[in-house]
């Protein structure tokens, strides 16, 4: 696994050891940042389920202001550390939590990003819980990398779904945060 872009590009980071943390392929990140790459900048970022770390990792080399890297496993926490030290990044703030109590601070980000393992069954409440508290930014993005078949919720307005992508057996789906006038 390297950094695609800006200021840590080409820098190698740390794999993971076995199956339990699933990094984006190479395929897969490169299309996502094609997408989101004029997004980035000056942004504050979540990266949830942050594994490696590796996407959030990409944001901050690409500009991004901050990124809060969450995981439950402490194996997956202390290889954040570890690519964020390799990368000579700052910006990024790592935390051992389990996703519905972080999302419960109601912090506010521009981007976030959902990359939990395929067999995650708790999408629907995931997303519910991003909407009900409303901690993405006005024009914000939410990234969710599935397994192709895998078919979620459509929150609830001003949250749209933007796009869909399929790459094999990875689905890219992103949805947004739009500001609505109320019309008297």
């Amino acid at each position: 696994m390297r950094i695609i872009s800006g200021t840590a590009r080409g820098r190698k980071l740390k794999e993971p050891d076995g199956l339990n943390i699933r990094p984006t392929t190479d395929r897969v990140k490169e299309a996502l940042f094609n997408v989101i790459q004029f997004d980035i900048p000056g942004r504050r970022v979540l990266d949830l389920f942050a594994g490696s770390g590796q996407l959030g990792i990409e944001c901050l080399s690409r500009g991004a202001a901050s990124c809060d890297f969450v995981d439950t496993s402490p194996a997956a926490v202390a290889l954040v550390r570890e690519n964020l030290d390799r990368t000579g990044l700052t910006g990024g703030k790592v935390y051992q939590r389990d996703a519905v109590p972080f999302l419960q601070r109601g912090e506010q980000y521009d981007l976030i990003l959902l990359d939990p393992p395929y067999e995650f069954r708790q999408w629907d409440e995931i997303l519910q819980k991003i909407v009900q508290i409303d901690i993405l930014n006005k024009n914000g993005i939410i990234v969710c990398e599935t397994g192709a078949d895998c078919v979620l919720l459509r929150p609830e307005l001003p949250y749209e779904l933007v796009r869909e992508y399929r790459y094999g057996k990875s689905k890219l789906t992103l949805f947004t945060r739009q500001e609505r006038s109320i019309k008297p």
